[in-house]
């Protein structure tokens, strides 16, 4: 049987578009979105979105450690999260010893960790998050980002004079369905980070089978419109007896399709395109961040996920340099390359592939 390349004169249509960084539109999204994982157009997508990246991010390969701060059975009972009453594991409310927290972040630096992602839950104490934030910057020198709950304009200004420069936010999916907060209240902190000057980043998540390819593409142009540092694609992970279990969890492959429809959204906007967690094949689809973890996170049942399921910044490293994205180049999120700017769309790419 002869072998045949051609693609869809549509897919290509787009696709040639998206190379010239001006984003695709919405019903571009859902058609791409929506192709089948065997189809040569899905790999196509994706062998777009991996050029992109690699041109805008100059090959640059991101690790942002995350640092969880505490563990709680927290009352907001988010379904995906395994730091809840509701899902019982946690029965106390214990915050690492401030050592422990400096130590990872002292190991991040020693071993070139690009930023410290500095996570609470939802009822923490925001005047000890800023007590933590002004410990680390006074310690260590890699930029901190904050994940915490919704702010005010005033609360946003105090993370800029305790040292952060960034916060993670996102508009999960299932947003008021699967979690207690208005969507529009999210927004309106995503507002309020760009208002004052927080660096804001980004990721659609906790993706599941469940969830429609609509409200999907929904959040992958709100990053487009709020213009997010870094997007990307997380899946949700179902910790034991989590009540989304029924659901099933998405695929890494299936991830890199998204993620890849995601980078061609984002066209010259992103600094960065993440995945979570680490995987190699979203490497190959416009991703170049990703996440190690150490402390809590609502993905594991152990308090310190550097013991369970979080991979380590070693392990990252070796992904993004088997992948050949170079981890030991500078942040693109926090120093912007004069080449190129992430607020506006890019100049048409080099060398540019085709599709036919």
């Amino acid at each position: 049987m002869k072998m045949e390349w051609k693609i869809s004169p549509r897919i290509s249509d787009i696709l040639h578009k998206a190379q010239d960084f001006a984003g695709i539109s919405r019903e571009e999204a859902l058609l791409l979105l929506g192709l089948d994982l065997e189809a040569k157009e899905t790999y196509a997508v994706m062998e777009t979105a991996n050029r992109l990246s690699r041109e805008q991010f100059k090959s640059k390969g991101e690790n942002h450690l995350h640092i969880g701060v505490n563990v709680e059975p927290c009352p907001y009972n988010c379904s995906f999260c395994s730091l809840t009453a509701k899902a019982g594991i946690f029965k106390e409310r214990v915050t690492f010893p401030e050592e422990e927290i400096l130590g990872w972040a002292r190991m991040g630096e020693a071993q070139s960790a690009d930023g410290l992602n500095v996570m609470t839950t939802g009822t923490f104490s925001f005047e000890r998050l800023l007590e933590i934030g002004r410990l680390l910057k006074k310690e260590v020198a890699v930029p901190l980002v904050a994940n915490t709950r919704d702010i005010t304009h005033r609360e946003g200004e105090m993370l800029l004079d305790a040292g952060f420069v960034g916060a993670y936010h996102a508009v999960r999916l299932g947003e008021g369905r699967d979690t207690p907060f208005k969507r529009e209240k999210r927004i309106q902190t995503i507002q309020v980070l760009n208002d004052v000057g927080l660096l804001w980043m980004n990721c659609i998540e906790p993706v599941g089978p469940e969830h429609d390819p609509d409200e999907i593409v929904d959040l992958m142009f709100l990053a487009r419109k709020h213009q997010a540092v870094y997007s990307g694609v997380m899946r949700r992970i179902n910790f034991p007896g989590s009540p989304m279990e029924k659901y099933g969890m998405i695929t890494e492959r299936e991830m890199a399709r998204m993620v890849a429809v995601s980078r061609l959204v984002m066209g010259g906007v992103p600094r960065a395109h993440c995945t979570h967690e680490p995987h190699s094949a979203s490497l190959m689809a416009g991703a170049n961040l990703f996440f190690p973890e150490v402390g809590a996170s609502p993905r594991d049942g152990l308090a310190d996920t550097g013991e369970g399921r979080g991979k380590s910044l070693a392990a990252c490293r070796e992904l993004c340099k088997e992948m050949e994205w170079n981890p030991d180049l500078p942040s693109n999120c926090f120093v912007v390359h004069e080449s190129w700017s992430p607020r506006n769309a890019h100049g048409p790419m080099q060398g540019k592939g085709g599709f036919t």
